[in-house]
């Protein structure tokens, strides 16, 4: 693992970035087509300038040492509070957890730099933060390539399921 990697916390100038990194990892997996890749960016623009300063959205990008004005990844966590839920420790023992959850998202790196360990240090990051912040729970949805990753930092599959049928508004009503 290069020990050239500078990690810094992502700030309302890095909007437009993380924003292209989102659709690129979208694009990557094949969730996304070209053709809305130019609203997938301009939304999630909108919402990092709220979240950003909110606090739900924290970020850290990577660069390498001899480019740290050129981030070439990225990750981050969004927080939201969860009801409470059993919550097992490693040694067996159960609790009831009720305070935050992390989901970290838009784990990316360019092409370019990929298999130099900057997501393994970025989702090291993550952990580290989300251990001193007291997080109570941390998810994700991985993707093919970064399963073996996030299974060597201590993830596990769980029974999550997703809805793949048709939530669309009816005609002429709005979302929230």
């Amino acid at each position: 693992m290069p020990q050239d990697i500078m990690i810094r916390q992502a700030t309302l100038a890095d909007v437009g970035l993380i924003a292209h990194h989102r659709a690129a990892m979208f694009l990557d997996m094949g969730s996304a087509v070209p053709a809305v890749v130019e609203r997938l960016t301009s939304d999630t623009e909108a919402y990092l300038r709220q979240a950003i300063p909110s606090g739900e959205y924290l970020g850290w990008l990577a660069s390498l040492a001899s480019g740290p004005a050129d981030p070439v990844a990225g990750a981050g966590v969004q927080l939201r509070r969860v009801l409470p839920f059993p919550r097992r420790w490693p040694d067996g023992r159960v609790d009831v957890a009720h305070g935050l959850q992390g989901i970290v998202l838009n784990v990316y790196t360019e092409p370019a730099f990929r298999r130099r360990g900057l997501a393994r240090r970025l989702m090291q990051k993550v952990l580290a933060w989300a251990r001193e912040a007291r997080i109570e729970s941390l998810v994700l949805h991985a993707a093919p390539d970064g399963r073996a990753i996030y299974e060597q930092l201590g993830f596990s599959a769980t029974n999550e399921m997703r809805f793949m049928g048709d939530l669309a508004v009816p005609s002429g009503s709005h979302r929230p």
